[in-house]
């Protein structure tokens, strides 16, 4: 499981971090990650001790939850990894029920469904957009580039994938540019520079303002932006290290303010730019981002 594929999930804005298991076909999920969506803990002692007290107690019930947990290493908070008792997707539906209450019933109605929505599977292309020799005849920083991306993820999925929306598109009260004067638009972000850090946020910045498409914009231009900085500062952005609620603020300011998600994206730059967890936890965090409160 040495190159194992990693997983982040997140309810109710907490971490549940997975394994993937190519021996058996399977994903393997963090126990004190559950166990602290369960309880509603943010203290990792008190959360280890009720999972120590916890095991016990079903270990002498002869509970099959124990049995079925094995011992895999996770990515901890230090940077390290550190090995932990995980339980497959039966053995996480099993150990829910020994909680009770409505949290318990939300967390199992949560974990057992099955995404087949547009978002779940864009992400699965999103994931495999790693391994695939596509990333890397994406044209970097162009209007083509991020039209490459959007057809990628979205492609067979939404009938506009790849295409420059024709139509007017707000959110949040916030109006973005105008169709009618999209193409020529474009053509002025692509001849932006990209020589230094600040002048690829404008950039990215700018794209953003424009919203090209009519959905996935998000999603899309992250990845473009990550490919620029890979391309002229060896950089990509630890989109980890930035809270969903930090970064929606920072976008939403960033028309008039750039230096706060400026701030925000320069303190989370990494130069792990061919790290294959760096971009997998990219691609959960994007698509939490995109996630409805």
């Amino acid at each position: 499981m040495s190159k194992a594929k990693i997983s982040i999930r997140f309810f109710n804005d907490r971490e549940v971090r997975a394994v993937w298991d190519e021996e058996n076909a399977k994903w393997w999920f963090s126990v004190l990650d559950i166990v602290t969506v369960l309880t509603d803990q943010n203290d990792y002692t008190k959360t280890r001790n009720y999972w120590k007290y916890l095991k016990a107690k079903l270990k002498k019930e002869k509970s099959q939850v124990v049995s079925a947990a094995t011992r895999l290493k996770f990515l901890a908070p230090d940077g390290k990894m550190h090995l932990a008792d995980a339980l497959d997707y039966s053995g996480i539906i099993a150990l829910g029920k020994e909680f009770p209450g409505k949290k318990a019933n939300r967390f199992i109605e949560w974990f057992t469904y099955s995404d087949e929505s547009i978002d779940g599977k864009s992400k699965t292309k999103a994931y495999a957009l790693f391994e695939s020799s596509f990333i890397n005849s994406i044209e970097v920083g162009t209007t083509n580039g991020l039209k490459q991306i959007h057809a990628y993820l979205f492609g067979g999925l939404y009938d506009f994938a790849g295409q420059i929306r024709q139509k007017n598109i707000s959110k949040g009260g916030f109006q973005f540019a105008v169709s009618r004067f999209l193409e020529e638009t474009l053509k002025q972000i692509e001849e932006m520079s990209e020589t230094t850090f600040d002048k690829i946020v404008n950039k990215y910045i700018e794209m953003n303002i424009v919203h090209p498409f009519m959905e996935g914009n998000g999603r899309s231009t992250r990845i473009w932006l990550d490919l620029i900085l890979k391309k002229r500062l060896k950089k990509c952005v630890d989109w980890s290290k930035i809270g969903k609620r930090d970064y929606m603020n920072a976008m939403m300011q960033s028309p008039i303010n750039r230096n706060v998600l400026k701030k925000l994206l320069k303190n989370a730059l990494t130069d792990k730019i061919n790290d294959r967890e760096m971009f997998m936890k990219g691609i959960d965090y994007s698509y939490y981002y995109e996630e409805n409160n």
